[in-house]
C-alpha cells in the first residue's frame, strides 16, 4: 500500500494525508493545514512560504463578511429580537390545526436570512420553536429535524456565509449570487411544509396556536387583547427584527453597500434595535455576542486560512487539470456529469463542513462548470443547496449535534427526525438543478 501512495502526485497524497487525519479526528482545519504542509515538504518547497500563503489567503475584502455577519445574528438571537418574531409568526397562524410546523419552518427560513449560520439559527430559535411544535402535536425528533433543515438553508438563502465564499473563490459577483438564492430557498421552505403532516402525532389536539403560545410567553403580550389587537400588538414588537432582512438586501441591491458592507450595517443594526428600540442591550449580553461570534468566526476563519494552502498546493501540482480531465473523460453528456459532481458533493458533504468542501472541492469543479457552459451563479446555488444536505447528515452534521444538545436527545433520534427533510432537500436539489431558470429569473428581472 505504501508503495501505491509513493507513486502518487504530492496533491493526490495530500488530499489521502488530509482525509486519514479526518479519521484520526484531528480537527478539519489542522488537517488542511498539515496535510498541505506535508505535500509542500514532498514537492521540495520552503515552509517559509507557510505564513505568506496563510497571510494572502484570508486578506481578502471579502471574506470580511463572514465575521460581521455571525456576529449579527448573534446579536439577534442574544437581544431577544429572534423571540419576538417567532412570537408574531405564532399569533399570525391562529387556530391553523398544526399551524406551528409552518411557524416553525418560515421564521427558521426568515432567521436564515438573518444570521447566515445554520449552527447559531439552530441554537438561537431552536429551543422556542421545537418547544411550540411539541405543544401543537409533533414529535420532539420531528420538530428538531424541521430546526436543523430549515437553520441548513440558511447557506442558500441570503445573505449566506456560503455564497460569499462561493463568491470569494468562483471570482462570482455575490450580490447576484444573493439576488439567484432568493426563489431556490423560497421554494425549499415551501416543499419542506408539505411534509408536516407527516410529524404529528395521530389524534393530536388541534389546539389554537395562538392560545398555546400566549400560555408559554404571555410575558410578551396582553392575552385580554383580542386576536387582531395582538396580531397587531406582536407585529409591532417585532417589526425591527422583521426589518432586517429589508434593510441588508434592500441595500445591496439599490447600491447603497456592497453585500461586505452589508454585513457590517447588519451588526450595526442590530445594536441599533437592541440598544434603542427594545433596550435589551447590556454589557454582558454584549460580552456573550461577541464571544460567540468570535469562537464561531474563528473556526472559518482557520479553515480560510489553512485552505489557502491547500489551495496553492493544487494550482502547482495541476491537480486541478488532472482531476476536471477525469471528470470531463466520464461522459460526452452534461447532465450525467452534473450527476457525478453532486454525488460527490453529498458523499463528500456527510464527512466535511460546507466551507472545507468548497475550497477542497471548486478548485476542481469550476474548470468542468466554464468547459460545459453552466451558468456559474446557477452553479453555485445548486452547491449552495447540495451542502445544505451534509449540515442535516451524519455522521459530521453540525446542526444534528447542536440540536441534540438544545432538545436533550440523542443524535440518532434528531437524524431520524431530519430524514423526511433530506429527501425533501434532494427533491428541491433536483428541480433547481432541472429548472436554472428558477436561480436566474431574479436577475434578468433587476438587469
Amino acid at each position: 500500500m505504501f508503495e501505491v501512495f509513493a507513486t502518487l502526485s504530492s496533491g493526490s497524497q495530500m488530499i489521502l494525508v488530509f482525509f486519514l487525519l479526518l479519521l484520526l479526528r484531528v480537527p478539519v482545519a489542522f488537517s488542511l493545514g498539515l496535510s498541505a504542509i506535508y505535500a509542500m515538504w514532498h514537492m521540495g518547497f520552503g515552509l517559509d512560504m507557510v505564513g505568506d500563503l496563510i497571510a494572502t489567503g484570508i486578506t481578502k475584502f471579502s471574506l470580511l463578511a463572514i465575521p460581521f455577519f455571525i456576529l449579527a445574528g448573534t446579536l439577534m438571537g442574544v437581544l431577544g429580537i429572534a423571540e419576538r418574531m417567532v412570537l408574531f409568526f405564532r399569533v399570525l397562524v391562529g387556530g391553523l390545526p398544526g399551524g406551528m410546523g409552518v411557524v416553525g419552518t418560515v421564521v427558521c427560513l426568515f432567521w436564515g436570512a438573518v444570521s447566515g449560520s445554520g449552527p447559531a439559527s439552530v441554537a438561537a430559535i431552536g429551543p422556542m420553536i421545537i418547544k411550540g411544535m411539541e405543544e401543537d402535536g409533533y414529535r420532539k425528533a420531528y420538530a428538531a429535524g424541521l430546526v436543523c433543515t430549515g437553520a441548513a438553508l440558511s447557506i442558500v438563502i441570503p445573505p449566506s456565509i456560503g455564497l460569499v465564499i462561493y463568491g470569494v473563490i468562483a471570482e462570482t459577483s455575490i450580490s447576484k449570487l444573493f439576488l439567484a438564492a432568493i426563489i431556490p430557498g423560497l421554494l425549499m421552505g415551501g416543499i419542506m411544509i408539505l411534509t408536516l403532516p407527516l410529524g404529528r402525532d395521530k389524534g393530536a389536539k388541534t389546539g389554537k396556536v395562538d392560545e398555546l403560545c400566549l400560555a408559554t410567553m404571555g410575558d410578551l403580550v396582553d392575552t385580554n387583547l383580542s386576536y387582531k389587537k395582538r396580531l397587531w400588538s406582536t407585529f409591532r414588537d417585532s417589526f425591527w427584527g422583521l426589518l432586517t432582512p429589508v434593510v441588508i438586501l434592500g441595500g445591496i441591491y439599490s447600491g447603497a453597500f456592497t453585500p461586505t458592507e452589508a454585513a457590517l450595517v447588519a451588526t450595526v443594526y442590530a445594536l441599533f434595535v437592541g440598544g434603542l428600540a427594545y433596550r435589551t442591550l447590556t454589557f454582558k449580553k454584549l460580552y456573550e455576542a461577541l464571544s460567540d461570534a468570535a469562537a464561531s468566526s474563528s473556526v472559518v476563519m482557520l479553515v480560510v486560512a489553512y485552505a489557502s494552502l491547500s489551495g496553492w498546493v493544487v494550482t502547482v501540482d495541476d491537480l486541478v487539470g488532472t482531476y476536471s480531465g477525469l471528470l470531463l473523460g466520464l461522459s460526452s453528456n452534461e447532465w450525467v456529469i452534473l450527476l457525478v459532481i453532486m454525488l460527490i458533493l453529498l458523499i463528500v458533504g456527510m464527512f466535511m463542513d460546507a466551507v472545507t468542501v468548497m475550497f477542497i472541492s471548486l478548485p476542481i469543479f469550476m474548470p468542468v462548470v466554464h468547459e460545459m457552459g453552466w451558468d456559474p451563479i446557477w452553479f453555485g446555488v445548486l452547491l449552495m443547496i447540495n451542502l445544505s444536505i451534509g449540515l442535516i447528515t451524519p455522521p459530521v452534521g453540525i446542526n444534528l449535534y447542536v440540536a441534540a444538545n438544545v432538545t436533550k436527545l440523542s443524535i440518532e433520534s434528531v437524524a431520524k427526525g431530519a430524514l423526511p427533510f433530506v429527501f425533501t432537500c434532494l427533491l428541491g436539489l433536483v428541480i433547481v438543478a432541472a429548472f436554472p431558470t428558477l436561480s436566474l429569473m431574479l436577475i434578468e428581472i433587476f438587469r
